[in-house]
């Protein structure tokens, strides 16, 4: 059964449930143990044995915290898969001493306020576009009802 949340009033699915065996490396898993959405980097599969089922290990890195994480499951268990919306919105202010960001969707016109990207080239982009009066873009994903920018580029005016 997929999890679902209410978002401006309308039910929408943060993740839904897929065999571990059949996870990929590059794709995102919710990490049971810290309930945090993640990316796979590796996976390890092994063959089952005399007393049991066959194992998957995978290296995982959090989408928002970073933290690398290791998560063990039989192949035939069920992981939960978050939804990724990605978004496009445009920057209306930066918050120089906080590091935060008010975005506002491009589709929605809504205004919301997002931590500074952990990455320093797009967070120095940012920056840089802002403070010389240039209209800024961004790409970011909503995941689990949290937001992350992805991408930052000049928009075209």
């Amino acid at each position: 059964m997929p999890h679902l949340t209410r978002q401006n009033k309308v039910l929408t699915m943060a993740y839904e449930p897929k065999k571990v065996g059949s996870v990929k490396v590059g794709r995102y898993i919710v990490d049971p143990d810290s309930n945090e959405p993640c990316k796979v980097i590796s996976i390890d599969k092994s063959k089952p044995g005399k007393h049991g089922a066959a194992k998957a290990r995978m290296m995982i890195i959090g989408l928002f915290d970073n933290q690398k994480r290791q998560f063990i499951s039989p192949v035939d268990k069920r992981i939960n898969i978050p939804i990724i919306e990605k978004r496009v919105g445009q920057i209306t202010n930066v918050e120089a001493g906080t590091g935060f960001v008010h975005v506002m969707d491009s589709e929605t016109y809504e205004s919301f306020v997002v931590d500074s990207p952990s990455e320093e080239e797009l967070s120095s982009k940012i920056n840089t576009l802002f403070s010389e009066g240039k209209a800024v873009e961004v790409e970011y994903w909503l995941v689990m009802d949290r937001r992350k920018i992805i991408q930052v580029r000049e928009m075209d005016i």
